[in-house]
């Protein structure tokens, strides 16, 4: 698979609490149309979809493609949790490389409830049902609910190795908050302290308050993928290139290492960013732009770890010196994160491409990182799935 590979178009609506916004067809087919559009391209032209989402019925995809039109292409409907979008998302890459289809839509959506996620399928075992053990062995505390017994636990494992202060998570939140400020799509455009993250409501005594988690969230992002001959028979930019790209899954280390950081994705991440690494002959000190997993501040810190923007305990100073933010090493989620933004779960993916590409082509306006070259996205699903994804200008 070397055939190159670009971003013709993308597509992204505004995030919103649920209930606040359309039904899944019509958000997602709105975001699917500002994709084609960007890409200067009919629906018609469209070969195969990769359509994600987590909380739908079974061909969900074909009903949101069908508002956009009805041309026979083959529609795949993908789930892989949070990481759904960017699964999606690789392949489309993967069937343009390949050279099967020359111009491929990955699309995500979610038409999410309020309150915390909970299992829909009660009746049969949960896909969770090694990771719910590993967390209820580590961590306890039953009282809470599942996703912040495994993120709060994955940073207080970090505080009890490190010394991390429960401060430096409600910094991450309140960069989140200032990023999101600049960016009309995300759903918390208002700027938080942190301060005011140390005293929102506390979820879990000395690991988490409310605001270091990422609230229910919906929406629909879109890319349309495609090959350099597409490009150039239909007149399509060619600025941005998906220059490597990797998707992992989780190893014994998972289980094994009983460390909740390893529960929640750390060594999946730590591989997918480092074949992406070698696959383009460059390291993280290369990088100009990221675009991470911030589900919780906590899974923020932990992932400058895990893809090598800094070393291992390094996170609480590249925090306090600004390093993750404009004007130092590298901006981190300069779209304000799933923390502000939102995280629709099969949209996040592909939210990040959207905002990446942006990037990129110069066009992100007051969230420009000035001189963007290279662009990673990091996104992480348990049960489990991480996708990483290098973008270049071109």
């Amino acid at each position: 698979m070397n055939q190159d590979v670009y971003v013709a178009g993308v597509g992204m609506i505004p995030f919103t609490k649920p209930g606040a916004g359309e039904a899944y067809p019509q958000m997602a087919a709105q975001a699917t149309r500002q994709a084609l559009a960007d890409a200067g391209i009919g629906y018609e032209q469209v070969q195969q979809a990769y359509v994600g989402y987590v909380y739908g019925d079974s061909t969900a995809g074909q009903h949101a493609l069908y508002e956009v039109g009805l041309s026979g292409i083959p529609i795949v409907n993908v789930n892989n949790n949070c990481s759904t979008g960017s699964t999606a998302l690789f392949l489309a890459r993967q069937a343009v490389a390949s050279g099967t289809a020359d111009c491929v839509l990955a699309l995500g959506f979610e038409q999410m409830r309020p309150g915390a996620l909970g299992a829909v399928f009660n009746d049969r075992p949960s896909p969770f049902e090694r990771f719910d053990q590993a967390c209820a062995d580590l961590v306890g505390h039953d009282e809470i609910p599942l996703a912040l017994r495994y993120f709060g636990g994955a940073g207080l494992a970090h505080m009890q190795q490190y010394g991390t202060q429960l401060s430096t998570f409600a910094k991450v939140r309140a960069k989140a908050s200032r990023h999101a400020a600049n960016n009309p799509l995300a759903m918390l455009r208002k700027v938080v302290t942190e301060e005011e993250v140390m005293n929102a409501p506390v979820m879990w005594p000395g690991v988490m308050t409310r605001l270091m988690a990422c609230p229910p969230t919906c929406g629909a992002a879109a890319a349309v993928i495609c090959s350099s001959a597409f490009a150039e028979r239909h007149g399509i930019q060619r600025s941005v290139r998906i220059r490597a790209q990797a998707m992992t899954t989780d190893r014994p280390a998972t289980f094994e290492a009983r460390d909740m950081r390893e529960v929640v994705g750390f060594g999946m991440a730590q591989a997918a960013a480092r074949q992406v690494y070698e696959a383009a002959g460059i390291g993280p000190d290369a990088l100009d732009v990221v675009e991470l997993h911030d589900c919780f501040a906590q899974n923020e810190l932990i992932s400058y770890e895990a893809l090598g923007l800094c070393g291992p305990g390094g996170a609480e100073q590249f925090i306090c010196d600004g390093d993750n933010s404009y004007g130092g090493k590298v901006v981190t989620n300069p779209s304000g994160g799933l923390l502000s933004k939102g995280h629709p779960l099969g949209a996040t993916g592909l939210a990040q491409c959207y905002e990446l590409t942006h990037q990129l082509r110069g066009t992100a306006e007051q969230r420009q990182v000035e001189g963007a070259r290279l662009a990673l996205q990091h996104n992480l699903g348990l049960g489990g799935a991480c996708v990483v994804t290098l973008y270049e200008r071109v």
